[in-house]
């Protein structure tokens, strides 16, 4: 692509050292960031606006190669700016571009001054609110098959008014793809809100740097499946900080992209061992198990009650069993059972999917909690268990992973749902650094505290999850991952919710989140294994996927 003016080299290697160390940022975090980055760093404030137009500008090439029509809508400060170079690199292009700035150019400042007047384009002016109603404004909006939103960005406090809330009402008709720069307009950097009214909708995002909070905790582009990145425009690592002990879970993605030694055997990759199923109950049980060796552990074995084994252990060939003692109603009980023999050479267990909470079980997990210093990964009818038993709750010294949905969430902190859902963050770091667990949250936007007060937070997954058998998927990748990683909890527990999240992801990609069943998130681990969350383009990818692979499914979709 020819641009209109030279593209400043960016460091792709200080990207990836960048997004493997992915803080998530308030938005003075991100004024320091960019102030540090010129102060201390000697890159020119203008050149990092030049690097985000043009970020943006070859976004849209990629993933809207068909829009030939572009109306770029500018504001007067610093996102406005990045909109100038986003136009005239796009006119260059060969794009038909056209520039709706809501004021007067005499009133653009520094940096935004300069790319204004580099930009080479006649824009239409809109100083006031009466103007949009002008056949000029009308026209560029109404002509367009792709708008830019470069209104207002994470400087901005809403609400919106005058020109940009009469423009955002009027977007909001129109049937086009809206590219958001930065931020929707209207949506403040620093909410947590799932979606303010007052924003400008958005079909995709581009942010810069580092993402902000609402980047991560709200629904910016009005579905899961619409992309959200992150642009590197120049900005060292080092003039990245933040004070939020927030991280973004996919970095630890990368814990899983270095291949594995030629000489490697099973036995390095650990040995799981999954507790559960009762009778009637078989499913959970053999679902986590077949997770947990799609993801890569060497070894798996199924500890389940006799009458269910011969169905758990027709879920694969690769996979082990033990028939655990049965009492009278089908449930797992500890009489007679060899503690040691079942427990011996297993690298970490996994307790709770469809384990069945009646007093013989329950008596069995408290004892086997008692006989085994094991890292444990605790799901379902564990944690209900254990929400009874509070003092057990203990991960000083083995790890404990807890994967609890809000209702167990709600019995283990003898809290109602409606609070849990209400403090998610807070309850779950204090949650964390009070039993020293690994505690993941599950829900939209899964968070994984983990027992030093940091957190990470989780921007994959989508709503065809919302159905049985996801959660004991999520138990045998949480425990797969703890088994290979076991010198890297934390990173391998972030992975292991971002990669359940990203197979989803792929596999409605190839049919419907209707017709998605927790097997089908199984079948696609592979893609999510494979997929790179940084690509050669200099983006992070949230949320969403590249148009290459969204097309890979639809032509598979086609072929079937």
């Amino acid at each position: 692509m020819d641009f209109a003016f030279p593209r400043t080299a960016i460091n792709y290697d200080a990207c990836v050292a960048l997004i493997l160390n992915t803080p998530i940022l308030a938005a003075d975090e991100m004024r320091a960031a960019d102030r540090a980055t010129v102060e201390q760093f000697g890159i020119a404030s203008i050149d990092l606006m030049r690097h985000a137009g043009q970020a943006v500008a070859r976004f849209v090439e990629r993933e809207y190669p068909s829009h030939r029509r572009i109306t770029v809508l500018c504001g007067k400060a610093n996102n406005g700016g990045d909109g100038f170079v986003a136009a005239r690199a796009l006119a260059a292009s060969g794009r038909a571009v056209s520039v709706l700035l809501l004021g007067d150019p005499s009133e653009l400042k520094a940096e935004a001054k300069t790319a204004f007047e580099e930009m080479q384009l006649v824009p239409i002016f809109a100083p006031d609110e009466p103007s949009l109603k002008s056949p000029h404004a009308r026209a560029v909006l109404a002509n367009a098959d792709l708008l830019l939103d470069a209104v207002v960005g994470t400087g901005f406090k809403p609400p919106l008014r005058g020109v940009a809330a009469a423009l955002r009402d009027r977007v909001k008709e129109l049937d086009v793809p809206i590219v958001a720069v930065d931020l929707p307009s209207g949506w403040d950097a620093d909410s947590r809100e799932f979606s303010p009214a007052e924003a400008f909708r958005a079909n995709a995002v581009v942010t810069f740097t580092s993402p902000k909070l609402a980047h991560v905790f709200g629904n910016l582009a009005g579905s899961v499946y619409s992309p959200i990145v992150v642009a590197d425009i120049g900005s060292p690592a080092e003039a990245v900080r933040s004070s939020l002990n927030l991280t973004w879970a996919g970095a630890s993605h990368a814990i899983t992209e270095p291949a594995r030694p030629a000489d490697s055997n099973k036995g390095m990759y650990g040995h799981v061992l999954v507790i559960g199923g009762a009778r009637g109950k078989a499913g959970a049980p053999s679902m986590a198990s077949l997770a947990a060796l799609r993801t890569g552990a060497g070894l798996v074995t199924a500890a389940v009650v006799e009458s269910i084994l011969p169905t758990v252990a027709a879920i694969t060939p690769e996979l082990m069993t033990v028939a655990l003692p049965e009492g009278s109603g089908g449930e797992v009980t500890g009489k007679n059972l060899d503690y040691d023999q079942l427990l011996e050479k297993k690298t970490v267990l996994a307790i709770g999917p469809g384990l069945g909470q009646k007093p013989a079980t329950e008596a069995f997990l408290l004892e086997l909690l008692e006989k085994t210093q094991l890292p444990l990964v605790l799901d379902a009818d564990a944690l209900n268990i254990l929400a009874k038993h509070p003092e057990k709750i203990d991960g000083r010294t083995r790890p404990v992973i807890l994967t609890p949905h809000p209702g167990e969430m709600a019995r283990l902190a003898g809290i109602s749902t409606k609070e849990v859902q209400s403090r998610r963050e807070s309850l779950a770091r204090e949650f964390a650094v009070q039993h020293q667990v690994t505690l993941v949250l599950k829900g939209w936007r899964t968070l994984v505290a983990h027992p030093d007060g940091t957190m990470a937070i989780n921007t994959t997954g989508n709503p065809g999850m919302a159905k049985g058998g996801s959660g004991d998927i999520l138990t045998g990748i949480v425990a797969a991952m703890v088994a290979q990683h076991s010198d890297q909890i934390a990173e391998g527990v972030n992975a292991a919710v971002y990669l359940h999240g990203l197979a989803a992801d792929f596999a409605v990609a190839e049919q419907d989140e209707h017709t998605l069943l927790a097997g089908d998130t199984i079948a696609h681990l592979w893609r999510a294994f494979h997929f790179r969350p940084h690509d050669p383009g200099g983006y992070l990818w949230l949320q969403g996927l590249p148009r290459n692979l969204r097309m890979q499914a639809k032509n598979l979709m086609e072929a079937r």
